[in-house]
Order: structure tokens, then C-alpha cells, then sequence
């Protein structure tokens, strides 16, 4: 914890990657942590180890304030559900990481660690940046669109976001139910799949949480795969918008892999899934925030005045029918990863960081598979003309988290061979 704090104390003035940091209650938290293990009390897979927490899961110790004026000082009285579960593992929680506002596009304060002059991404920015900053290992974020693989692609992190409802979202802001997931950061593939398994778990308070038993994430992410795999090289409906640097990466990517991956087309459907995930999206969130709408627009930013005014004016019958077309879109990639795939390989954004702070970047790449509930993993294997980072998504079928992890271990080791 002294050196965590040692690396933010040298960092963070250029970063800003906290919106609530307590060196001493950090610090008491680890001597507690080094007192129980001097005791012989009984250690979890996370003792001692630091973790940062996006600024919209509720602590009981700390303010939860959403990224928003709206809930400056706000002091939750219980923890959320993957803080209960961050402590019964023995971690220690460094602090609140920066969130856009209300987990939205209204970027925050946050530089991106690679290249201050550019974005960090969105809305996990402060969890994205810390870990990539080494200013913590862990860090908890969440993804709605894409706001775990976008800020972990554009600061060179791993960054994961398992299948929907493996992991509890009780006592984190909602922005909305059908499309929320919870998200990890870290530097190696070793520590998302350890920060993932204490995190994965059924909840009755969450009313999408899968029932699930122990995860064996750690140990089936370390074996080899039976037989090597075979990636779908996606290039989404948005390859025109792909940087060309980004497009000359995936090609020189896809031919080392040579007979491991083929090129598919997912046609209309993936174009129109674009739109469901905005129409569910642009409502859900309306909805969820129709009370700042009505008491508190003045101290929103410009950008969510502007969603939430079209998430007023989505009919009925158009959300109800983006949610309806889910399950034959999800059905159809079931089938796909049943018959031939192992994972999608496809752009985790359209390319490096964009220059500037005025945005996060574009999430298009991240939003089908945020709309069909599938794992989705970023892995920074690249990097763009500019020298900052670029990462490969891979795309797995639901609830087969831990085969993700493994294939990307496959992935990983044999890029560095080559």
C-alpha cells in the first residue's frame, strides 16, 4: 500500500485518475490486513492486495458521488456487492476512481498514463488509467456500451468484462439493467482472471444474476487449450471509421495467425444491433435518471441534457422491440462459437487514443456484444503509429468466461513467440 501510494503521490497531479483517495484509512486497512495474517486468521485469494473502485459502487467507507455535482458528498451506508465480496477476499480499497458523469460520455478529469495529451477513454477512465499507471494492481469498473475495453484498449491494460449477470450489480449506480456489467482492469491476464473470480457469484439483490458455482477461472485460464483455436475475424460495420494504422495492425495480426483465424461478415443483423443497443440504452437511461431531469438539468453537462432528451422521445414500441430482437441476435452467435469459433478477434475501438479531452471515443465497437451479454476481453498486443497503445478485443459465447481468458493466454503467448 506504501508503494501505491508512493507511485500516486509522483503521478497523480498529472493523471487524475481519483476522485476520493484517504492515504490513512488505505494505510490502516493494509496494517489491519498485515495484523489478521500475523494472527493466524484465516487469508482470501485478494489479502492485502490494493484495489481501486469506480466512483459509482457504493462503499460505506467512502462517498460514492457518480461523477456528478448532483451527488457531490454523497455517503452510501453499505457497501455494494462486489466490495462485499473485495473484502471477504482480504482486499484493501485504495479509493474511488474517476467516472465520466453518471457513467455516461461527459468525460471526467482523467489524462490518459501513455500520453497526458490524450483521452483515457470512458466512463471506467480512472480505474483504466490507475492500473495503467501502476498506481494500483486491481480495479473494479463497469460497462454499459463500452466503458471497460475502450479505457483499457486506449491506456494498455487488460481490460474484462464477463458474461451479464455473472457479477453482481447491487449498490452500483443503474444506468441500465439490461445492458450493465461490471468490469475488471489489471496488467496480466493472471490477475483478471484472479480479481474476476472473487468478483463472479449469484446475488438475489441483482435481479439478472446467474446462479453460478465456484469459477475455476485461474486454473482453466492457465491450461492450454485441447486443440489450438480458431478465431472469427470481425471487422464490425464500422471498419471504414478504423484508423489506418489500426487497419495495417489487424492485417499484419491476421496473417501471422494464418490458419487459425478466417475473416466473417456478420451482415445486417450487427448493423441494426447498433441501433437496439442505443434505442434500449437512450430509454433505460432516461428513465433512470428522470429525477435529475426534472430537479437538477442545470448542473448536467450539455451531452447528457442532450441523450436524456432523446431517451425521452423513444416510443414504446421501439424499445420494446430492440429488446425482442435480442434473443434471435444472441441465438445466431451461440450457434457460431457452438459450430466452429472459439473467439471473435475484432478492433477494440477504432484505433489509439484520440488527442484531446473533449471525448472518450466511440464505443460502436464494444456496443453488440455489451448488447448480447458476451464476454469481451481487450488485450494490449499492439500499438498505433503514434506509439500509444491499441488493443485486440476477443469476444467469447456467454458463460464461456473462463475459455475467453484461456484462448487470450493462447493469443498472448503465441504473438511473443513469434
Amino acid at each position: 500500500m506504501e508503494a501505491c501510494l508512493a507511485r500516486v503521490e509522483a503521478t497523480e497531479a498529472e493523471l487524475q485518475a481519483w476522485t476520493y483517495l484517504d492515504p490513512e484509512h488505505a494505510l490502516a486497512q493494509a496494517r489491519a490486513a498485515d495484523e489478521a495474517r500475523r494472527s493466524g486468521a484465516p487469508t482470501g485469494p485478494l489479502h492485502g492486495v490494493p484495489v481501486g473502485l469506480k466512483d459509482i459502487i457504493d462503499t460505506a467507507d467512502m462517498p460514492t458521488e457518480n461523477g456528478s455535482a448532483l451527488h457531490a458528498g454523497r455517503a452510501p451506508t453499505r457497501d455494494a456487492a462486489v466490495v462485499e465480496r473485495l473484502r471477504a477476499a482480504g482486499a484493501v480499497l485504495l479509493g474511488k476512481t474517476v467516472t465520466t458523469e453518471f457513467a455516461g460520455r461527459a468525460p471526467g478529469k482523467t489524462r490518459n498514463p501513455v500520453n497526458p495529451a490524450h483521452t483515457p477513454g470512458g466512463s471506467s477512465s480512472g480505474s483504466a488509467a490507475a492500473v495503467a499507471a501502476s498506481q494500483v494492481p486491481l480495479a473494479v469498473g463497469s460497462q454499459t456500451g463500452g466503458s471497460v475495453i475502450r479505457p483499457a484498449t486506449y491506456c494498455g491494460v487488460f481490460g474484462f468484462k464477463p458474461t451479464h449477470g455473472l457479477i453482481s450489480r447491487h449498490g452500483m449506480f443503474q444506468l441500465s439493467r439490461t445492458l450493465d456489467h461490471v468490469g475488471v482492469f489489471a496488467r496480466t491476464l493472471e490477475d483478471v482472471a484472479l480479481l474476476a473470480e472473487v468478483l463472479v457469484g449469484g446475488d438475489a439483490r441483482d435481479p439478472d444474476s446467474r446462479a453460478s458455482g465456484q469459477p475455476r477461472y485461474r486454473e482453466i485460464a492457465a491450461s492450454e487449450p485441447p486443440i489450438p483455436p480458431l478465431f472469427a475475424f470481425v471487422k464490425t460495420a464500422r471498419w471504414e471509421h478504423v484508423d489506418a494504422d489500426a487497419r495495417e495492425a489487424f492485417a499484419e495480426l491476421v496473417g501471422f495467425l494464418g490458419d487459425h483465424v478466417e475473416e466473417l461478415d456478420l451482415g445486417e443483423p450487427a448493423v441494426q444491433a447498433l441501433e437496439w443497443h442505443r434505442t434500449i440504452l437512450d430509454a433505460e437511461m432516461a428513465a433512470n435518471l428522470d429525477w435529475a431531469w426534472e430537479r437538477g438539468r442545470a448542473q448536467l453537462s450539455p451531452s447528457m441534457v442532450e441523450r436524456l432528451a432523446r431517451g425521452r422521445d423513444v416510443r414504446a414500441r421501439d424499445y420494446l422491440q430492440a429488446l425482442a430482437r435480442r434473443p434471435a441476435l444472441e441465438a445466431g452467435f451461440d450457434e457460431l462459437f457452438a459450430q466452429r469459433y472459439e473467439a471473435i478477434l475484432t478492433p477494440a475501438a477504432s484505433g489509439t487514443a484520440p488527442r484531446g479531452l473533449e471525448s472518450t471515443g466511440d464505443p460502436a465497437f464494444n456496443a453488440v456484444w455489451t448488447l448480447c451479454g458476451m464476454p469481451a476481453l481487450t488485450v494490449p498486443l499492439m500499438q498505433g503509429e503514434n506509439g500509444l497503445p491499441l488493443g485486440v478485443q476477443l469476444v467469447g459465447p456467454r458463460l464461456g468466461d473462463a475459455r475467453l481468458l484461456r484462448t487470450a493466454k493462447w493469443l498472448v503467448e503465441t504473438v511473443q513467440a513469434g
